[in-house]
């Protein structure tokens, strides 16, 4: 009897406990980053896989070469573009652990307002310098998706001539990478209908897969850029609340000094009393 009562002891404390560490999660934090990383890695991964769908399509169906020498050609500038791709995954990576560390411990300086925790200044200046960052990387995200956006116009008209060009026959239809600046204006690279580049370049997995995977690249950003309104949303409220928990110590550490200062005002005249008495 008494081992099954030690027992049920021992459950109902874990259950506790387990209710308190599930309490104590910040769940808006978490919610945030599970959305921040979700949205970086859509827009890493299928931004860099399109990147090399790009080049493809590029040297096999417009017969655009690399530069022999060190020059800003358009394979170049892919290639910078993806070693940015990988400094984005790894610095939002790190910041969105800091973002949910952040939410850790502001919460838990909420929760224990009462208790022997103290909110430093330091942490008011830690808040709100993650509130600006979080501001600007909100800015560089919308930025991103405008810029992501681009790729994704272009693929659309390539695989709207495609469509057009099966539909409609006899129409000159061309496609020209001038028209986009990837190609200098002195290099003809036009591809038209009729050709046999054009109907393989329209039949081919590579131009569906691109385009699509641009698109899955655009609404990673988008994710990214939501994820950063959520963390603004939280930082924000939480910066709220540890500037009304700051004033509320005040108030508790004046009024604790006060009635401290009235009980020995009061323990004073006791002993004046009593000895006036004797």
């Amino acid at each position: 009897m008494e081992e099954d009562l030690d027992e049920g002891q021992t459950q109902k404390g874990c259950l506790e406990c387990c209710i308190k560490c599930l309490g104590g999660i910040p769940y808006p934090s978490l919610i945030a980053t599970i959305l921040l990383y979700a949205g970086v890695a859509l827009f890493c991964g299928c931004g860099h896989e399109a990147l090399s769908g790009t080049v493809t399509i590029l040297q096999n169906y417009f017969e655009v070469v690399r530069s022999p020498v060190d020059s800003l050609d358009v394979f170049t500038m892919i290639d910078i573009i993806k070693y940015v791709i990988y400094g984005i995954a790894s610095a939002f990576f790190v910041y969105g652990i800091l973002l949910m560390v952040e939410g850790f411990f502001t919460s838990g300086a909420i929760k224990d307002l009462y208790g022997d925790f103290k909110i430093t200044t330091c942490g008011r200046c830690v808040s709100a310098w993650f509130i600006m960052l979080t501001y600007i990387f909100m800015l560089a995200w919308l930025g991103v998706t405008a810029f992501t956006s681009l790729p994704v116009f272009i693929y659309f008209n390539i695989w709207n001539i495609c469509q057009n060009a099966t539909v409609l026959e006899g129409a000159t239809l061309c496609l020209d990478p001038r028209q986009y600046g990837i190609v200098p204006i002195n290099e003809a690279k036009t591809v038209c209908a009729g050709s046999e580049k054009f109907y393989k370049m329209c039949e081919s997995n590579e131009l569906d897969m691109t385009f699509h995977l641009f698109i899955c690249a655009l609404a990673g950003a988008g994710a990214a850029v939501i994820a950063m309104i959520h963390y603004l949303m939280v930082l924000s409220a939480n910066w709220a609340y540890v500037k009304d928990a700051c004033r509320m110590q005040k108030y508790e550490d004046i009024k604790s000094k006060e009635e401290q200062e009235l009980h020995d005002i009061h323990s004073t005249r006791s002993k004046e009393r009593l000895n006036a008495y004797t």
